[in-house]
């Protein structure tokens, strides 16, 4: 759906940001009747509400919106958004003054609040317009937004129309609006041109596996972007119950992720060299599953003993990594929907991150705090090498115990670059319940941090 900021000259209203602290203060600048309205509607400028203030003709006069106190601003973020769906809809203007980092992070959020996932229930959004403040890049903050509404909407799509075919298709469809270069590999043609694992996890479905391989930009830094795209995850052999399956749609929320990053990056036109590579699969059960114990041939030559055919996605990136290692790169950066380990450690708002670089970490973690998009560092702990390590392979990809599994899984996938400076986010790519400018559903994560840190990251 289109997220974009209203252009319209006529019935605006101007809305007043304010916080619970400085409540008193703006009303001693208000004239009486205003304040009476205020007093009388018992407005406290907390987080969420709003109130709007007519005229003495009945019109709309001017709005009020609260941000809430201290406590309430550290611990969320988008809370003018959470007011804004107080509001009637019509069109309103930000009227406050803001720190320009702030006036970002809110104006985006409001565009993200309009968001609805309208495939299978068309419906309009409850959230009112918003006129674009003339000190933002307006054009800027609505590629951000639908970026994000791209990942959400490919990670709200269920498996039975979001399957390997149809994932080509969406990147295939943003390479066409970019003018990017959109190559795939099917099925069998996968084992023939030496991606192995890839064609294990997804020859038992009857949905063909792929890669994907986008490109766009001829120069400036390269950047390779790796997402994993498992479109449905039963667990294969070693099956998930129910209940771990039931959100497994999700599964490729990696390839979601990087592929509204790639709008965001081709859309604002940054000066560089971009690479998408989705290793797209379905982990399906059939008698050609491929089974535990089984010892896979990787594309960069190593060998990897199963012993969870659950620890799926990690085999799929480990193929679509060796090919991106195999050519001149500034910075690769995978994104996954991982391991279950990393949710028990940050829980499903932190994207955690893995990288050796430690200018890049500040790069992102700073970058992450100014966009409103947290993320976590979680270290590459090389004592835990010898637990990816099984006596019958060169590698393991599902270390018995239990202990540190988000880490064993950033470990292993690490074993398959050794010449470009690499990350790695295992994010949960799902907002478990509503939050503002962040509904229920399928949520981009650690996107919009990278985006503001690539400039540093890759010196542009």
């Amino acid at each position: 759906m289109t997220l974009t900021f209203t252009d319209t000259t006529e019935d605006i209203i101007d809305l007043h940001v304010v916080t619970a602290q400085d409540l008193d203060s703006w009303l001693n600048s208000a004239d009486a009747r205003t304040r009476t309205w205020v007093e009388t509607f018992g407005f406290t400028a907390a987080k969420g509400q709003a109130v709007l203030i007519p005229a003495q003709d009945g019109t709309a006069s001017l709005a009020l919106a609260g941000l809430g106190n201290d406590r309430d601003r550290r611990r969320g973020r988008f809370l003018l958004s959470a007011a804004a769906k107080s509001l009637p809809l019509g069109t309103y203007r930000i009227a406050s003054d803001m720190a320009q980092a702030q006036l970002e992070t809110e104006c985006l959020g409001w565009l993200l609040a309009r968001y609805h996932f309208d495939r299978y229930k068309p419906g309009a959004s409850n959230v009112p317009g918003l006129v674009a403040p003339s000190t933002i890049d307006a054009g800027r903050i609505e590629a951000i937004a639908a970026g994000e509404a791209l990942t959400r909407d490919l990670i709200n799509t269920p498996a039975s129309d979001m399957g390997p075919a149809e994932l080509e298709t969406a990147a295939r469809d943003l390479a066409n609006t970019h003018g990017a270069t959109c190559d795939v590999i099917v099925g069998d043609d996968l084992i023939m041109q030496n991606f192995p694992m890839i064609h294990a996890v997804g020859r038992a479905s009857p949905r063909a596996p792929r890669l994907i391989d986008m490109r766009w930009g001829s120069t400036g830094p390269k950047l390779t972007l790796v997402g994993k795209g498992v479109c449905f995850d039963t667990g294969g052999l070693d099956l998930k119950p129910a209940a771990s399956m039931g959100l497994m749609k999700k599964d490729m929320g990696g390839s979601a992720t990087v592929l509204g990053l790639a709008h965001m990056i081709m859309s604002l036109g940054l000066p560089l060299q971009l690479r998408v590579l989705i290793p797209a699969v379905e982990n399906a059960v059939s008698g050609n599953a491929f089974r535990p114990q089984d010892v896979l041939q990787s594309r960069k030559g190593l060998t990897v003993e199963v012993n969870n055919t659950d620890a799926e996605g990690r085999l799929v990136l480990a193929d679509a990594l060796a090919l991106a290692d195999e050519e001149e790169t500034d910075l690769i950066i995978s994104m996954a929907t991982l391991t279950g380990a990393a949710r028990v450690a940050v829980g499903p708002d932190l994207a955690p991150f893995y990288t050796d670089d430690d200018t890049h970490a500040t790069a992102l973690t700073s970058a992450a705090s100014q966009v409103a998009d947290p993320v976590w560092r979680m270290p590459f702990h090389e004592p835990y090498e010898a637990m990816i390590e099984p006596g019958i392979a060169d590698l393991n990809n599902a270390p018995k115990g239990g202990f540190a599994g988000s880490i064993t899984a950033a470990l292993f996938l690490r074993r398959f670059v050794d010449r470009a400076p690499y990350m790695h986010f295992d994010i949960y790519g799902w907002q478990p319940s509503a939050a503002p400018a962040r509904p229920v559903g399928g949520v981009g994560q650690g996107a919009r941090a990278v985006l503001a840190a690539l400039h540093a990251m890759l010196d542009l």
